[in-house]
C-alpha cells in the first residue's frame, strides 16, 4: 500500500470523483498545511477572527461548512466545476480532448455532538469541445475508435465535517489502513492576501484500482490507481468574518492528475489525463452551463438538483468503482494475423 497517513485523509469533495470528480475524491492534508496547530497563512483579520479563528480546528470547521454549504441547516447549495480533460503522452505535445462540466447539491444537517453531514449529489457531464453538447459518443483522438463517454453521478457523496480530520478512506474496501492513534485538529493552510483569503489544498493517492488489468484489459489503466488533484479557494476576507453571512461564495480552480479514463479504452498505454476546470458556488445554475448542459441533465439527472435530505450510511465511491460496479467489460479487440502468403 503506497498511500500513507500523511499522504492522504478521507475528505471527500468535488474534487474526487469523484473528479470529479469532482469527484473526484478524498481530501489531504498536504505537507504544506500546519504541521504545529496553527495555520501557515499570512496574519491578518482574516486568518484570526474576528467571527472565526482559522488557526483552530473549530473555526475550519464553521468555515469550511459555510463555503461548502449553509449553515441555515438544511438549506441546499451548488458547487460548480467547467472546464476540460487534456491527454498527456510522454514525448509528445498535450491533446484536447473533451469538455469537463459538473455541479453538485449540498445540504448541511448538523447533529448533537457538533459533526456537520455534509450532504450531496453530483455529477460530470463529458462535452463537445466546439458545440458544448454532452457528448453520446465519441471519438478518440488518440486511436481513432468511436466509444460511448460514461458520464459520472455520485449519489450519495456524504462525508462529515468535523473539528478533526477524518480516518483515511476504505476506497469501498482498497484501503485498509487503519485510523491514527491520535485524531489531528482540522486546521487548512489558509493565506491571506490583501482582501483575500486562499486555501489550497493537493490530494496525492496510489491504491490497488477497482478495474484490474486481467478483468478489465482495455478499461484499466494498470493494477494501481494513481490520482492526484489540486484545489484551490478564493474567498473574500469580509464574507468569512460575516456573522450575519449562514454560507460563503468562492471561486477557484480544479487540477486533477488522472489514468486513462476506462471508458477511452486505452489500457495500459503510457500517458494519463489532466482535468483543467474552473470551480465555484453558485444560487443560479443558469449563469454558469448553457442549455445544452442543463437540458441533458434535467432530462437524465432530474434528482441531482436536489440533495439529499438525510444520511443514509450508504458508501461514497470512487467514479471508477461506480464503474467496475455499473459497466462490463468492453470486447478485447482480435489480433491480426499475418498474411502467410
Amino acid at each position: 500500500m503506497q498511500t500513507t497517513r500523511r499522504d492522504v485523509l478521507s475528505f471527500a469533495s468535488v474534487g474526487a470523483a469523484g473528479a470529479a470528480g469532482l469527484a473526484l475524491g478524498a481530501f489531504s492534508r498536504s505537507t504544506n498545511a500546519a504541521g504545529n496547530g496553527g495555520s501557515t497563512g499570512g496574519k491578518g483579520p482574516g486568518i484570526e477572527g474576528p467571527l472565526l479563528d482559522l488557526r483552530t480546528g473549530k473555526g475550519n470547521q464553521m468555515a469550511y461548512a459555510r463555503i461548502q454549504g449553509d449553515t441555515d441547516w438544511g438549506k441546499q447549495k451548488y458547487f460548480w466545476f467547467k472546464g476540460y480533460v487534456n491527454a498527456v503522452q510522454p514525448g509528445k505535445r498535450a491533446v484536447n480532448l473533451v469538455g469537463s462540466q459538473g455541479f453538485g447539491a449540498i445540504r448541511l444537517i448538523q447533529r448533537p455532538d457538533g459533526a456537520i453531514e455534509r450532504l450531496c449529489r453530483e455529477i460530470i457531464l463529458y462535452t463537445d469541445l466546439r458545440s458544448g453538447e454532452v457528448l453520446g459518443e465519441w471519438k478518440n483522438p488518440l486511436t481513432g475508435e468511436v466509444v460511448k463517454p460514461v458520464h459520472v453521478d455520485n449519489d450519495p457523496f456524504n462525508y462529515l465535517i468535523e473539528e478533526y480530520f477524518p480516518a483515511p478512506p476504505s476506497f469501498g474496501g482498497l484501503n485498509r489502513e487503519g485510523p491514527p492513534p491520535k485524531r489531528m485538529p482540522f486546521i487548512l493552510p489558509w493565506y491571506q492576501h490583501g482582501d483575500w483569503l486562499e486555501m489550497e489544498i493537493h490530494i496525492h493517492l496510489a491504491y490497488p484500482s477497482a478495474l484490474q488489468p486481467d478483468q478489465w484489459p482495455r478499461e484499466s489503466a494498470g493494477p494501481i490507481a494513481q490520482v492526484s488533484e489540486y484545489f484551490a479557494h478564493h474567498v473574500r476576507v469580509a464574507d468569512m468574518q460575516n456573522p450575519q453571512l449562514t454560507t460563503v461564495d468562492y471561486r477557484g480552480t480544479w487540477n486533477r492528475v488522472t489514468p486513462w479514463l476506462p471508458w477511452m479504452l486505452m489500457g495500459q498505454t503510457p500517458g494519463f489525463c489532466l482535468y483543467n476546470c474552473f470551480m465555484g458556488t453558485t444560487s443560479n445554475l443558469d449563469a454558469i452551463f448553457g442549455r445544452p448542459v442543463l437540458d441533458y441533465a434535467e432530462k437524465h439527472y432530474a434528482k441531482y438538483f436536489n440533495a439529499p435530505e438525510k444520511w443514509t450510511g450508504e458508501p461514497s465511491l470512487s467514479s471508477l468503482e461506480h464503474y467496475a460496479r455499473t459497466q462490463k467489460p468492453a470486447p478485447v479487440k482480435p489480433v491480426a494475423t499475418p498474411d502467410p502468403k
